[in-house]
């Protein structure tokens, strides 16, 4: 019994606590990252706001974990999952000494990022699809890389050398609008659009 009670104990300090310090890490780093939307934002229309006063752009606050920009036509959702995760077995990352000689820095929290129309929200279309462009993998000691689409999957994929802050979270937002803003919308094909519901 005390064998299986001192495994417990164990595992709580190495894991439970382990996971604490992650989420600590990853919600100081999505404090960082507000602080970099916003400061993107007020760039943003200080440079067009004698230029053209149709594009609109803010910065929202949405509370501890989710943060929000509109940049012209797109809005942009950054939100951070509460729960910490381990990489999948099959990663990449398993084949570095960085995980191998400590499996712990293989747990992460996550933040998603995620690109909708403007219009969905505006005009309240809420069938209208959102899409994941990121997510950023932070661990315990702000190592972190990036999945995504675009340069947003090849810029921020060396987790083992990479440590968050908040130039690197400019260079990801930067990088984010850079293909949001390249991102059109194309027509669908006519035989999926033929039929609408009244």
């Amino acid at each position: 019994m005390n064998e299986a009670k001192d495994l417990i104990a164990k595992l709580l300090q190495e894991r439970s606590c382990l996971k604490q310090d992650v989420y600590a890490k990853v919600k100081e780093t999505f404090g960082d990252l507000k602080d970099v939307l916003n400061d993107t934002v007020q760039d943003l229309e200080n440079r067009f706001d004698d230029k053209d006063k149709r594009l609109e752009f803010y910065f929202k606050d949405k509370g501890e974990f989710e943060a929000e920009i509109k940049i012209a036509c797109d809005v942009l959702i950054f939100h951070m999952h509460t729960n910490v995760f381990q990489f999948d077995r099959n990663h990449s990352v398993w084949n570095s000494s960085y995980l191998k000689d400590n499996e712990l820095n293989g747990y992460v929290g996550v933040i998603n990022v995620y690109n909708f129309l403007a219009d969905s929200f505006k005009f309240n279309r809420m069938h209208d699809h959102g899409y994941m462009i990121a997510r950023i993998f932070v661990n315990h000691e702000g190592h972190f890389m990036v999945q995504g689409k675009r340069q947003l999957g090849y810029l921020y994929n060396d987790f083992i050398n990479s440590v968050v802050d908040k130039t690197q979270l400019e260079k990801i937002v930067e990088s984010a609008l850079i293909y949001t803003i390249g991102f059109d919308l194309y027509t669908p094909p006519y035989q999926d659009v033929q039929q609408v519901t009244v």
